[in-house]
């Protein structure tokens, strides 16, 4: 038997969203987990709007054969598509990973209000570790960014998904 759903530790689309990045984090965990099943890379992410989860998305690059198919470009289609706009100022993208550069030049685009990410990506991180994309003044919009959250549990996904490949 299952236990039941309970918003404050396990938040889903439509759920109040529990005060605080860590609950939607572990959200964006479990997402990014069932990446796995399909040979994706485990990267999970999840937008939050007023409080509530509008949007709950994983990496599906290998399952579509599409290389724009990560986490966050899928997360931001379906806030779009749940708010009707595509100017997300008043959400907050929570991402288990790093943004790489398409990602984050999308949270640009989307003038999404607030990023929170876990793991930092030293090789393809355009966030704060190879380059600073959502706080660069020569673009039309700037995002706060707060990175670590949960990160070594973000860490240790991809950790354990790449040694299982090797």
């Amino acid at each position: 038997m299952t236990a039941p759903h309970d918003p404050a530790t396990n938040p889903s689309p439509g759920d109040a969203a529990p005060d605080g990045d860590e609950p939607a984090m572990r959200l964006a965990l479990q997402e990014a987990a069932a990446a796995t099943a399909h040979g994706d890379v485990p990267v999970g992410a999840v937008v939050v709007v007023g409080g509530r989860v509008v949007s709950s998305r994983h990496n599906e690059r290998e399952r579509s054969a599409d290389p724009t198919a990560h986490a966050e470009i899928l997360a931001l289609r379906d806030a779009a598509a749940a708010t009707g706009t595509w100017r997300l100022e008043e959400a907050t993208m929570v991402v288990t990973l790093e943004p790489c550069p398409m990602c984050a030049g999308a949270l640009v685009a989307a003038r999404i209000g607030r990023l929170v990410y876990g793991a930092t990506d030293p090789k393809a991180g355009a966030c704060g570790s190879l380059y600073q994309l959502c706080a660069d003044p020569r673009l039309n919009h700037e995002l706060p960014v707060t990175a670590g959250v949960l990160a070594d549990e973000a860490g240790a996904l991809l950790s354990d998904f790449f040694a299982a490949r090797r």
